[in-house]
């Protein structure tokens, strides 16, 4: 059977399967049985970014929630970690998110949500995939559209600003934030604004085809140059979806989610905030992070890649803090899954009540040289079916001898091989990086 969900849902290139309006209109209605069989009723929550496609999908799920004799309330354009909150806080018995994410404006995807606000289990996933794939509903498109509540936004807004007691943010800090043209393009500096920052916004002009196009989290080079020409203490980066953060210091250094997870876990171990000294992050993790939280009597527990893996293992170990280097960051006592806008906070929240800036935060975090290579593939086989690939690695391990990593995997939501290896020296690892790309690529393409 054809698997639909990847790491992060489904998604594709909008139009195309599976994000043709059929198949999304099975999506909606066996959803919605599915529930029903499980005793829940039916009552779906929908939100989008800003993606021109974004609306016949939504049209395509409402439908096919409709007529399988459910209820779908729109929210309209919002973050991701909105759909979560908002599932979990008013009682929907699930959420679905119509997003891509980072990925470029033509594709799209859809993330469903439980009422507790958790990504679906993949049990759940496999279920609901095999009655998609069987489904023979014949449907011809409807442009009706769900009601959209537009007191779900300002609800979301007012949690995350909850989440902050008044006089934290009396300092006057000025920030740049990239919103990438997405989901968080007027919720962000508008919840910025309201907490009194300096907030210089820039890419919240969204027109439906430019949603990280140059700009957001993939893309941090443009706003390190702003935070330095503007004099900003600090710069922000979201994706397309706001459920991802990378950092700029206000030295115009670029910072990654290893980063983010450093200066959490020591502020909340010396708060006495974590519920164990286990970290989850994932196998990107840098080894510098290992060791840096190893100094502080931490351990690095690494998941698969994908925060709802993150998620799984941070249930596991019974830990409160977990994250990926991309950005998603999950703050357990605040938030069933990342929320880029309340990690923003948290990390301005510990820059004033210690009173320095954020470049002083991440010390004592020497990163790894790392190098990453994606490597477009017509399939995804098994790297061990491939001599010439396992012949590549072999070697590379080899020159590493122990002191170093390689991860090879391919991407969950992309036609992609991802090669990662960590090392002493940048030169080596770029010249294996290299190396095992190409093998892949001769096997693969």
């Amino acid at each position: 059977m054809d698997r639909l969900f990847g790491t992060d849902g489904i998604r594709a290139v909008a139009g195309k399967y599976p994000l043709d309006y059929s198949t999304i209109y099975k999506i909606g209605k066996n959803l919605t049985d599915l529930l029903r069989k499980k005793n829940q009723s039916p009552r779906i929550l929908l939100g989008q970014d800003t993606r021109s496609s974004g609306k016949w999908i939504q049209q395509a799920l409402f439908q096919g929630i409709r007529d399988s004799k459910g209820e779908a309330v729109s929210a309209g354009v919002i973050p991701t970690s909105a759909v979560a909150v908002l599932s979990k806080i008013k009682s929907f018995s699930s959420g679905i998110m119509i997003s891509a994410s980072h990925n470029p404006y033509e594709y799209n995807g859809i993330k469903i949500f439980s009422s507790k606000g958790t990504k679906i289990k993949d049990d759940f996933e496999q279920e609901l995939e095999k009655h998609i794939i069987k489904s023979k509903d014949k449907i011809i498109p409807s442009s009706s559209e769900p009601l959209t509540d537009n007191d779900l936004k300002n609800e979301y807004i007012q949690f995350i600003k909850s989440k902050f007691a008044s006089g934290n943010f009396l300092k006057d800090i000025k920030v740049v934030i990239d919103c990438a043209n997405g989901a968080s393009s007027d919720i962000a500096p508008n919840i910025f604004s309201e907490l009194g920052f300096n907030t210089v916004p820039i890419n919240t002009e969204p027109n439906g085809n430019n949603i990280n196009s140059n700009c957001g989290s993939l893309f941090p080079n443009k706003l390190a140059h702003k935070v330095l020409e503007t004099k900003a203490d600090m710069g922000i980066a979201y994706d397309g979806d706001s459920d991802r953060a990378i950092f700029i210091d206000e030295k115009g250094k670029v910072l990654n989610g290893d980063h983010t997870l450093f200066i959490l876990s020591r502020y909340m171990k010396e708060k006495g905030l974590l519920n164990s000294s286990k970290i989850v992050g994932t196998v990107m993790s840098n080894l510098g992070l290992e060791k840096a939280l190893k100094a502080m009597g931490l351990q690095l527990i690494r998941s698969d890649v994908g925060d709802k893996y993150v998620y799984d293992e941070m249930i596991k170990q019974e830990s409160n803090l977990g994250g990926e280097q991309s950005g998603h960051t999950i703050l357990l006592d605040e938030c069933p899954t990342g929320d880029g806008i309340l990690t923003s906070l948290k990390i301005i929240q510990i820059m004033i009540l210690k009173n320095c800036p954020l470049s002083d935060l991440y010390k004592g975090f020497h990163e790894y040289p790392q190098v990453q290579k994606n490597i477009k593939v017509s399939r995804k086989e098994d790297f061990s079916h491939y001599p010439g690939i396992m012949s590549a690695l072999k070697k590379a391990e080899q020159e590493l001898s122990g002191k170093g990593r390689i991860k090879v995997r391919y991407s969950g939501t992309e036609p992609l091989a991802r090669v990662m290896i960590e090392g002493k020296n940048k030169q080596e690892i770029e010249n294996l990086a290299q190396m095992i790309s190409k093998s892949i690529s001769k096997e693969l393409k």
